[in-house]
């Protein structure tokens, strides 16, 4: 009986592969093309990006000597260093009588940002600086008035 349980196996093995050959094969022939694709798209990639990289470098070599002579021919400006103090940020929070969020949303910036900011772990950018410097000569009214406008 053993030989014919295993000659029966064999021969259901034999059919399952004989149904599954023509699936298979299409599947593979599917799988091939996808890839010869995806290779394809990565040269594109890769040559969009050598492309743009040395479109760049063209634009910044253009560009270098036009900025030096309007650098050369404008008086110097110094740039505007504005001071940052966590306590005036949180003594102008508290007298506007609002929340960390409320001052996030004033400033454009997260909540968390704010709170970083007024405990010193971080120290603003430049940008959010200017914007600090809005708010803190903003009134009550003024900043209540944008909090929730109507």
């Amino acid at each position: 009986m053993n030989t014919f349980s295993n000659a029966f196996r064999a021969e259901v093995v034999r059919m399952a592969r004989k149904e599954l050959k023509p699936e298979l094969q299409g599947m593979r022939k599917a799988i091939t093309s996808h890839r010869s694709e995806i290779a394809a798209l990565k040269r594109e990639v890769k040559a969009l990006t050598s492309q743009l990289k040395a479109t760049q470098r063209q634009v910044k070599a253009t560009d270098a000597p036009k900025a030096k002579a309007v650098t050369e021919d404008v008086t110097p400006k110094k740039s505007k260093q504005i001071p940052f103090d966590a306590q005036v940020l949180i003594d102008k929070r508290a007298a506007l009588g609002i929340t960390q969020k409320q001052m996030a949303q004033l400033l454009g910036a997260s909540s968390i940002s704010v709170y970083k900011w007024e405990t010193g772990h971080v120290h603003p950018r430049a940008a959010q600086l200017e914007r600090i410097a809005e708010v803190l000569k903003l009134g009550k009214r003024k900043a209540l008035a944008l909090l929730n406008p109507l």
